[in-house]
C-alpha cells in the first residue's frame, strides 16, 4: 500500500542564526516541534523523515522518533533549493510513497487541526499539490529614486478596502510523489490553502524571529492558565 510520509528538510549550515534547528525553543529543540506535530497526525502520516547533513540534527531527529535521510554535501549549500533535498529523500526511501508532506523546521508553530483539514481538502479534491497561504493586510509599495510608489493601494485608501493579496507562509506543503520526482513541490494547479493565524507570521531565521516566536508561546501559555 502506498504511504504518506513527512519530510522535514533541516540542514546544518544556517548563517544568520547558527545551529538554529537544534536550538532550544519552548524547552525542546526547534526541529522537535515539527516532528511532534507530524506524530500527532498519525492517522494521516505513515512515516516521518528528517533530511540533514548535520550530526547534531541527526541525533535530535532520532531521539524524537524520526527516521533520518543523510543528505549529501552537494545538496546542502546555502543556495540549494528545498526541492533537491526532498527529491533526494524520496529516491532514498525504500518504500512506495503516494504523497509527501513537507514541514519546515523554521515554522515550529502550527494550528492544531491545520494538517487534518488541509489533507482532507487535498484528498477530496484530487489535488496534485497544496500549500498554505495567508492574507496580506499591509500597504505595500516600492522605492524608486527615493520616492515611495504604492503597489497594492492608492494614497488615502483604507486598509480594509485593499485588494486581497496572499503570501506563501511556509507552514505546510503537500505534494504527490510523482510531482516531486518531476522536480516540483508547488505544481501549476496547486491549491492555496488559506491559514489566517498568528502562527503564520513565524518563520525563524534570525534571533529576533526566535524571540518573537518565544513571546507567542509565552502569551499562549498564560492564556491557557487563566
Amino acid at each position: 500500500m502506498s504511504k504518506i510520509i513527512v519530510i522535514i528538510p533541516a540542514r546544518g549550515g544556517s548563517k544568520r542564526l547558527p545551529n538554529k534547528n537544534v536550538m532550544q525553543f519552548g524547552e525542546i529543540p526547534l526541529l522537535a516541534h515539527s516532528i511532534l506535530y507530524a506524530q500527532k497526525n498519525h492517522a494521516i502520516v505513515d512515516e516521518i523523515y528528517v533530511s540533514t547533513d548535520n550530526a547534531a540534527i541527526k541525533e535530535v531527529a532520532l531521539s524524537y522518533g524520526a527516521k533520518v535521510i543523510d543528505r549529501p554535501d552537494e545538496l546542502s549549500g546555502d543556495y540549494e533549493p528545498t526541492i533537491t533535498a526532498i527529491e533526494h529523500g524520496l529516491k532514498t526511501i525504500a518504500a512506495d510513497v503516494a504523497n509527501v508532506i513537507i514541514l519546515q523546521p523554521t515554522n515550529p508553530l502550527r494550528p492544531e487541526n491545520m494538517l487534518k483539514e488541509a489533507y482532507e481538502y487535498y484528498e477530496n479534491n484530487n489535488c496534485d499539490s497544496l500549500f498554505t497561504v495567508s492574507r496580506n493586510h499591509q500597504k505595500l509599495g516600492r522605492i524608486d529614486q527615493q520616492t515611495f510608489i504604492p503597489y497594492n493601494y492608492e494614497v488615502g485608501q483604507r486598509s480594509q478596502d485593499l485588494e486581497p493579496l496572499y503570501y506563501e507562509n511556509g507552514l505546510l506543503y503537500i505534494t504527490k510523489a510523482k510531482a516531486i520526482l518531476e522536480h516540483k513541490i508547488i505544481t501549476e494547479n496547486a491549491f492555496p490553502f488559506e491559514v489566517n493565524h498568528i502562527f503564520a507570521t513565524v518563520d525563524i531565521d534570525t534571533q529576533d524571529d526566535l524571540e518573537y516566536a518565544e513571546y507567542l508561546i509565552e502569551v499562549g501559555s498564560r492564556l491557557r492558565s487563566t
